[in-house]
């Protein structure tokens, strides 16, 4: 049974033995929507027969040409996702509360019946104040939350879904690799083709559900993850 429990324990550390000594490997492209859109066959569009005019004109609204359009409008087309975030939040809360209370009743005579009470009364005890009570509370509570975000990056993304509303699915992967860290950013959401600027260009605040994941992974981010027994520790002590 301890062979077994070890067995277990060693399980997670023998998968990292194979990375020692090696730098992080990329993520393969080969399989993912991107992959598949970038190689699918376009449906060949219809084609009218060019006349004299439109074969001698410099005038042309093919995406190749100077003048055409060169936006992202379809699945395989790849656009530029600029993320420029610069957010700044401060609240600050404070309550404070305060109650004081007091209250006495006496009854020195009623028909004499006071006077005949104080004789059976322990000593020191009078019905001329019968009742005393005084009430004090305080509350007092303060809060604050403070949070500063800057991140600016550009990453090519690839429209790999065309929705049947008109909305594109655009997806994005981007590796660095220095050393042996692995540095990576993926972006993923929907867009609208209005909104993609005339540079093929489209900012993360007009990405609906937008998905944008920047981190990386290699021996410094080991090191700065709590190891396996810790994590388990936390989670399942309940103090």
């Amino acid at each position: 049974m301890r062979f077994l429990f070890l067995a277990i324990l060693l399980i997670p550390a023998c998968s990292k033995l194979g990375d020692v000594g090696k730098a992080p490997s990329f993520s393969p492209i080969e399989g993912s929507f991107q992959h598949h859109a970038m190689y699918s066959t376009p449906v060949p569009e219809f084609a009218e027969p060019s006349g004299p005019t439109e074969a001698s004109s410099l005038w042309t609204a093919k995406s190749g040409s100077l003048f055409g359009d060169r936006r992202a409008g379809q699945r395989g087309d790849i656009l530029t996702v600029v993320i420029q975030i610069d957010d700044k939040a401060e609240i600050s809360n404070s309550s404070g509360r305060s109650r004081t209370g007091s209250q006495s009743m006496a009854v020195p005579e009623l028909f004499g019946i006071p006077q005949r009470l104080d004789e059976k009364l322990p000593t020191g005890a009078s019905m001329a104040n019968a009742v005393s009570t005084s009430s004090d509370s305080t509350f007092a509570g303060q809060g604050s939350v403070q949070r500063n975000e800057k991140l600016t990056l550009r990453v090519a993304a690839t429209v790999v879904e065309e929705l049947p509303n008109g909305v594109l699915r655009i997806e994005g992967q981007q590796e660095v690799r220095v050393n042996f860290e692995l540095r990576e950013l993926i972006v993923t959401g929907y867009v609208r083709p209005a909104d993609i600027s005339r540079q093929n260009e489209i900012t993360y605040d007009r990405i609906a559900g937008a998905r944008i994941a920047y981190g990386g992974r290699g021996q410094i981010s080991d090191v700065q993850q709590p190891r396996y027994g810790q994590q388990i520790t936390d989670t399942v002590l309940p103090f």
